[in-house]
Formats: structure tokens, sequence, C-alpha cells
């Protein structure tokens, strides 16, 4: 099975927002070059339209290209009336049938806002909530946060889209909700959720709790502790993970919840002062230390792997794209791409493979066929 008959298949039936009769351009062949175009290096609408020009030999013999290549203006444009949430459902289709989670997998739930598409008040228009596979490193797909809406709204409608059975869902702070934590065992999944002073009472109730089982002492065993000690690039980290096994919390409201957790992280970089850092969590889970603060390490993923790597390998931080879905379009379709590419097994760094797949197109078509990968 070939590209065009792969990811074609999925994105082919996208409801054209645009006049019968009167485009220049099909649609799914501009949704094909700016995918392509996304892989290989490109940030912008601008950047997309050069790649086009300058591999529309190799794109034609797979496309129709009817008037050629779309211009810059055509690109945004077209993304920017296209409904979201249409492209979106035909992500999310694609993922289901390449890839399927596996029992245990860690699911991180997390928000991120787009700087570059900050208005003169420093409102972002482009604020979106993701689920990324920890264990895979890929993105199963994003919400986007109302104008005058939050997180805590966002968050169900992205699970609702989901099937997180067997999985263990993690979230911050503003995700802990009793109406998330129970939509999350609705759906057969088990959660770790960051707790704060966002929920005093439960707050209140497990920093007691340590407290108290401070003051009787630990036996530093597991399942009941864990520790770990990482070196990395210069930086020092121990972590140290408690487990407390709780009926109360259910008293209270939280749907499941059995174990109460505390995590201390002690950074030390180079000569500076180490830093020291206690976070407090809820789980579903049995109160095993190791499996939740792999857990709570795993759901750092989404940081690092994800809304780093866009920031910094694909600049989305500088997108300065607002125009209707353009940017919530735009963002999805960098997901794409580092989906494809992160599968794709040769070696190297991510942006060397950008590089590579610019400069060579059977590397390119390497990684549009990457998601074959994700079936092995």
């Amino acid at each position: 099975m070939g590209l065009e008959s792969q990811l074609m298949e999925h994105f082919k039936d996208l409801p054209d927002p645009r006049m019968v009769n009167k485009c220049d351009h099909l649609l799914i062949d501009i949704v094909m070059i700016a995918i392509c175009a996304m892989i290989a290096n490109a940030d912008s609408w601008e950047d997309i339209a050069a790649f086009g020009e300058g591999k529309q030999a190799w794109l034609g013999q797979w496309l129709a290209l009817p008037n050629g290549i779309p211009s810059p203006d055509t690109f945004q444009r077209v993304f920017a009336h296209l409904d979201a949430d249409a492209f979106h459902q035909r992500f999310r289709a694609w993922m289901a049938e390449v890839f399927q989670l596996t029992e245990g997998q860690v699911i991180a739930v997390d928000g991120k806002m787009g700087r570059g598409t900050c208005d003169a008040q420093g409102k972002s228009t482009l604020h979106l909530v993701s689920a990324w596979a920890t264990a895979n490193q890929l993105t199963l797909g994003q919400v986007q946060v109302g104008e005058k809406a939050n997180e805590i709204v966002a968050i169900p409608t992205l699970l609702d889209l989901l099937v997180l059975k067997g999985c263990i869902v993690t979230v911050d702070a503003i995700g802990c909700q009793k109406t998330i934590v129970k939509q999350i065992r609705d759906q057969e999944a088990d959660y770790v959720v960051t707790v704060k002073n966002n929920q005093p009472k439960l707050y209140q109730h497990i920093t007691d709790a340590f407290a108290g089982a401070d003051a009787q002492g630990w036996q530093r065993a597991s399942p009941q502790y864990c520790e770990t000690l990482d070196h990395q690039h210069g930086r020092v980290e121990q972590r140290q993970c408690w487990v407390l096994a709780d009926a109360q919390v259910r008293a209270l409201g939280w749907q499941d919840g059995q174990t109460l957790v505390r995590v201390r992280r002690v950074t030390q970089r180079g000569e500076d002062k180490p830093s020291d850092e206690t976070h407090y969590y809820l789980s579903s889970l049995a109160p095993h230390a190791s499996l939740i603060l792999g857990a709570v390490r795993a759901h750092w993923g989404i940081e690092n792997g994800c809304h780093w790597v866009l920031d910094v390998l694909f600049h989305e931080d500088a997108s300065r794209t607002r125009l209707q879905h353009a940017d919530e379009n735009l963002a999805l379709l960098r997901k794409i791409a580092l989906n494809l590419i992160r599968q794709h097994p040769a070696k190297g760094s991510l942006k060397g493979k950008r590089y590579r797949a610019a400069l060579n197109e059977d590397f390119l078509l390497q990684v549009l066929q990457s998601s074959f990968n994700l079936m092995r």
C-alpha cells in the first residue's frame, strides 16, 4: 500500500469549505502538500508553497495538481475556512487505524497556549489541550479551549474522543476535578492527578495524611516508597515517592480514589543551589510507589517530547497565524508531521530528519509511510 492510498484515504472526504466549481486546486492536494511540507522543514504558509513549487514534479506523481501549486495566500485561506473538527476527526480515525494503545499506557493530558497568536492585550487565540501517548510519543488528539472557557471544560471533551480502556491518564492540577476523574473511570481507565490548593479540602486531607505518616515513621521499602537518581547533561535529579492507601477520599467525592501520593524532587545543576520541590497527587491505582512515580515522570513527556519540540523544532510559538481556524489546523499539521517523523526508524535528531526529508524525496516518502511502523 502506497502513500496515495494510506494517508489520502483518511483525508480525501474532508468537506470543502470553498464554493463548488470555483476552485483552482483540489482540497486533498492542498492538505497533502501541507503535510509533506511540514515534515520537510516548512513552518509557514510561504514555506509550504515554496516546498510545493520545488517538489512539483515529485508531487505530481500521485497528486492531480490541475493548476500547479497553490499560492501561500491560498494555503492560508483554505486552512482558515477548513472545518477544524472535521480535520481532527480524520486525524483521529487515521491514528485509530494505525495505532492501538497498550495495556497500562500512560496518556498525558495537558494544555498549551500559542504565544505567537497573542493579541495586543496578551490574550492568546490558540489554546489547545492535547493527549499524548507517552510510551510511543504520539499525539492522539487535541481540543481548542473556547475564548471564554478554560481547560476544565476542554479536558472532558478531549477525553470523550479517545478510547482509554486499560490506560493511566495523568492530568495537571487544573484537571483535578471530581467530574473529570469520574469520566476517566467511566471510560475504564485509571488516573493520577496533581493536587494543589485549587482543591483546598483534598489538598489539606493529603498533606495531613502524610504529616501523620511522617510522625509515625516510614519504612522505606516497596511498595510504599521508592526513589530514583538521574544524571543528565550536568544535572543530578533525585526523586522520592511515598504512597498511602486511603479510603476517605471516596467519601469526599473522588470516584475510586484509593492512593495518596507525595513526590519530592531535588535537582542540582552544576554549582547552583539545588531546587527542592514537593508535589502531591491522587490516584485510582493501587498504592505502588514505583508504578505511580513512573506515571508521574511519564507525564512530563508531553512537555519535553511534544510541546517543547513543537516550539523549538516547528517554531510554533513564533507563528502569528490567527485567522479563523488556520491556527488550530496548522497546529494539527505540525502534530501529524511530528507523529510521522518520530516513527521513522532512522537514527539522528528530529531536526536532522526534517532537514533530510527536505533534501531527499525517497526519505520523505519513507517518513510519510512511517505509520506502518505503528502497526507492528
